[in-house]
């Protein structure tokens, strides 16, 4: 017994051994729970027919042990009864087996032999012979995915009298198939090799015999879904990898499309520029061949004529020497006479010369010498005046740029390869302009005694209209008193007119109760001075209208902040307009509220001719524009408007840039413009600087600083800012306008149909206008105690013949002088410091022959407002000048002096001059 025994007891031993490398896995201590059950191979060896004695689950004839992950009774008809009490192994935690579990079993296996011995077969068999229906986790499984079973021929059972003469069917060995999974793709094991449909049968047998040890199928069960996750996320990954490799090829796809797009539309532009080259040969080889005619008509026409006239001198001195009488000779297929007398034309004018190609001959008027043409010979009393083309191309050989090539036409010139749209720009340059029939630039036609009614554009030549008393421009002036109240309660909030008292009579305007009545149309600029000291509770509205028309659709107007009624406040606004017979301008004051009475709130001070306008004909091709500001959502420090056009008289000469912020022009001009923008300020450093308007010139995509005009600042108060001048600009220039506040100052800025933000302007053709700019003198600056004091000033625009700065004599750089007869609007700015209390400033005209200069118009301001550093002025006015009238500007300060007089940025000067 004890001999027998050793080789059990070792592998007991080296089954606790791997029990305790396991971690006291329930796998060690199943395979030494009993000694090995076999019919054979030991002294204890029972007789035949009787059952040995074997305990344990691994007995031959009973079913094997169900799996650990799947633990049921064991199923009974094979001689074992149905299990009470499940083995104490079994009874155990179940726990997956991991990987060293995995290598323990095979070691295990090995030891004690592969498969199961004897001839036996492992499986289960049910007693009609077949397979068993399920096995470990197949039996959760649906009917319909489960394997099929084999049939029972295959496994046909011992009956129970063979006993030991029937041999038992052979148990498929299945070696290491744990640790053989680990190593190998998931993979389910064939049904002949004893694997259950969804895994790996493990067995073990310690001896052959039928003990075995079922595989672990919840262990084979996650592997596989552990192996088939890894195998999706691979899938999904190179999935992802395809995606984005056609996402690329895609995009290149696209990127070659674009370009072929790129390509077509180039060459498409390409063929449409040889289209027109084509159309611009076709069109110089006509005219050349129309010059070349022409030119050889006119030549064997003068050919002919100097012949014949050879032959008629040879026949009339061959006349006298022969004495032949009533000889005719024939002269250009007609016959003359050679007793009658040659010379026949009589005297004719001096702008006359005798045609002899005439019959009989007569006195013509000399041909004029067309646009773009040059006289070569003067005319004579035998001979028309002889006129030569100008070759421009030959002349400035760069008018058409360094790459571009000119082509001289009769009277004028070709750029070969300019489209339309460029050559109506200006690049004609001056005194030409681009006929679109012809498709080429033209010389612009010069009027002699003619007046020109509309002068000559880049893209319209010169129209002339004979001389007539009809005027091209006009002013006129008036006084604007405050209407008496109705009642000592008359409040000013509904809003009440100005009456205007007319100082002369004027054909243009007459006066009637609530305003001017225009008869004549046109175009109208009109401007106003105005100071009153009020106690309002809120801020007074200025505004100039049109047919007295309701609240909310004025032409302009400006907010005058309140002050408690402690000092004068000066304001001015403008408004550019077109006019019509009938209508009627109106001066309109109004409060928001109305806690304002007008016999006790209101204190106006008494100007000279605060209102003046000037009136512009159609005939002189002027441009009138009006555009409104939006309103800015938030506060802001500069603050650069955004216009929209309300009207626009001629929508070619004026447009709005690309933003919205500029205003561009398409021909050269003057433009006389104005801007009023209404605005909230809150904080201390608003009032201590104050506000700046700067309006800028484009020129070639350069800013140029063209004047700036300070405004006093306000801490919670309504007030407006404005500007106003004159200029000169260019085709393609732009006008824009900036605000600047304080850095610790919030300002917002309004903007509606009110006309208490808005732009005006007009444009008028240079060639009946001009203007000049000028800035205060930096020296002789008036300070102290200052009465009627002459400011001196420094011309900063270029010299125009029509306005000019006196720069000799006593009245050097005081004065300006007019040398054509014509309208002028004068618009002055000044920014200073000073304590007066009054601060007046006036424009005084003196005329040739008067000693002693006569004051036009006036404007005054009050004290300096408390906390602030500058305070401005200003004053525009409309007159009209002879040749030889002369303009300058006094200061005069009431019970106070003045410190200093700002000289560059804040104080400066614009001249218009329009011809009558």
């Amino acid at each position: 017994m004890v001999v027998g025994r050793s080789p059990w007891t070792c592998c007991c031993w080296l089954g606790v051994v791997l029990w305790l490398l396991t971690g006291g896995r329930s796998f060690g201590m199943e395979l030494c729970r009993s000694p090995p059950c076999s019919s054979s191979g030991s002294k204890g060896e029972h007789q035949p027919g009787v059952r040995p004695h074997c305990q344990g689950a691994r007995c031959s004839g009973r079913a094997s042990r169900p799996s650990r992950a799947f633990v049921h009774t064991t199923m009974p008809g094979r001689g074992q009864p149905h299990s009470k009490q499940q083995p104490p192994v079994l009874q155990q935690q179940q726990q997956p087996l991991t990987g060293s579990s995995l290598g323990h079993v095979a070691m295990v296996t090995r030891l004690t032999g592969e498969g199961c011995s004897g001839g036996g077969d492992c499986a289960t068999r049910t007693p009609n012979g077949t397979l068993r229906d399920c096995k470990g986790i197949e039996c959760h499984l649906p009917l319909r995915i489960r394997q099929k079973p084999r049939p029972a021929g295959h496994t046909a059972p011992c009956p129970p009298d063979q006993g030991e003469r029937c041999a038992e069917p052979a148990l498929v060995r299945i070696t290491e198939r744990a640790a053989q999974f680990i190593g190998e793709d998931l993979a389910y094991a064939a049904s002949e090799l004893g694997g259950a449909p969804l895994g790996v049968q493990l067995t073990c047998d310690v001896k052959p015999g039928e003990n075995e040890f079922p595989s672990e199928d919840a262990l084979i069960l996650q592997l596989q879904l552990t192996k088939g996750q890894e195998k999706f996320i691979e899938m999904l990954k190179s999935q992802q990898m395809v995606i984005v490799d056609l996402q690329q090829k895609l995009t290149e796809q696209q990127n070659t499309l674009a370009a072929q797009q790129r390509e077509i539309i180039e060459q498409q532009r390409k063929m449409y520029e040889q289209m027109d080259l084509i159309k611009v040969q076709y069109g110089m080889l006509f005219d050349t061949v129309k010059q070349m005619s022409f030119k050889s008509l006119q030549e064997d026409i003068q050919h002919y004529f100097e012949a014949n006239l050879q032959g008629l001198q040879s026949q009339v001195r061959n006349h006298f020497h022969k004495s032949y009488s009533g000889h005719k000779v024939e002269v250009d297929a007609k016959v003359i006479n050679i007793g009658e007398p040659l010379l026949n034309c009589g005297i004719c004018e001096s702008d006359e010369f005798c045609n002899f190609q005439k019959t009989p001959a007569r006195c013509d008027k000399c041909t004029l010498c067309p646009a773009g043409f040059f006289q070569l010979s003067e005319c004579s009393a035998n001979a028309d005046r002889i006129c030569q083309d100008r070759d421009e191309c030959v002349e400035s050989p760069n008018i058409c740029g360094e790459r571009i090539k000119c082509l001289n036409t009769p009277g004028g010139f070709r750029c070969l390869g300019i489209p339309e749209k460029d050559a109506a720009l200006g690049l004609c340059g001056q005194e030409y302009f681009f006929n679109k029939e012809l498709q080429e630039c033209q010389a612009c036609f010069v009027c002699e005694d003619e007046v020109v009614a509309y002068p000559c554009s880049t893209v319209s030549d010169t129209v002339c209209s004979a001389g007539s008393e009809n005027k091209l421009s006009e002013s006129w002036a008036a006084n604007m008193v405050l209407p008496l109240p109705k009642s000592s309660s008359a409040q000013v909030y509904p809003g009440l007119n100005l009456k205007i008292k007319g100082k002369q009579a004027c054909e243009l305007v007459a006066i009637e109760e609530n305003g001017l009545l225009f008869k004549q149309h046109g175009l109208v600029w009109a401007d106003l001075n105005f100071a009153v000291k009020h106690n309002c509770r809120n801020f007074l509205q200025l505004s100039l209208k049109f047919n007295n028309s309701e609240e909310g659709c004025e032409l302009s107007g400006v907010r005058i902040e309140q002050p408690e009624g402690k000092i004068f406040q000066s304001v001015s606004v403008s408004i550019a307009a077109e006019v019509e017979p009938g209508q009627a301008l109106s001066v309109l004051l109004k409060s928001p509220n109305q806690f304002c009475n007008q016999s006790k709130d209101l204190n106006i001070y008494d100007l000279n001719t605060p209102l003046s306008l000037f009136w512009l004909s159609h005939d002189t091709g002027a441009v009138a524009m009006t555009a409104q500001m939006s309103t800015a959502l938030h506060y802001q420090t500069n603050y650069r408007p955004t216009f929209k056009l309300t009207s626009l008289s001629d929508p070619y000469m004026l447009t709005l840039s690309h933003d919205g912020r500029a205003i561009k022009f398409t021909e050269t001009g003057v433009v006389k413009f104005v801007f009023h923008q209404a605005l909230y300020s809150m904080g201390h450093t608003c009032i201590r600087e104050g506000f700046s308007v700067i309006v800028y010139l484009n020129r070639n995509g350069t800013n140029a600083e063209l004047m700036t005009v300070h405004k006093s600042g306000v801490n919670y108060r309504d007030t407006s800012v404005s500007a106003s001048g004159a200029t000169r600009v260019g085709a393609g220039d732009l006008i824009s306008f900036e605000i600047l506040s304080p850095a610790q100052c919030n300002v917002r800025y309004f903007g509606d149909s009110s006309g208490i933000s808005v732009l005006s302007l007009i444009w008028i053709p240079s060639a009946v206008s001009t203007a000049l700019s000028a800035l205060v003198s930096i020296t002789g600056l008036p300070t102290g105690a200052v009465r009627n004091k002459l400011l001196d000033f420094t011309q900063v625009s270029s010299s125009e013949k029509q306005i000019q700065l006196v720069s000799t004599g006593q009245l050097a750089q005081k004065y300006f002088v007019f040398t054509e007869k014509g309208v002028a609007n004068v618009a002055f700015n000044l920014k200073l410091i000073h304590s007066c209390n009054i601060l007046r400033v006036t424009l005084n005209h003196l005329i040739s022959g008067h000693t002693q200069p006569t004051a036009i118009a006036q404007q005054v301001g009050g004290q300096m407002p408390e906390g602030s550093i500058w305070t401005s002025v200003s004053l525009r006015t409309s007159f009209e000048v002879r040749n030889g009238t002369m303009v300058c500007i006094s200061l005069d300060c009431v019970h106070g002096r003045i410190n200093h007089i700002a000289h560059e940025h804040g104080t400066n000067l614009s001249i218009l001059w329009i011809s009558s």
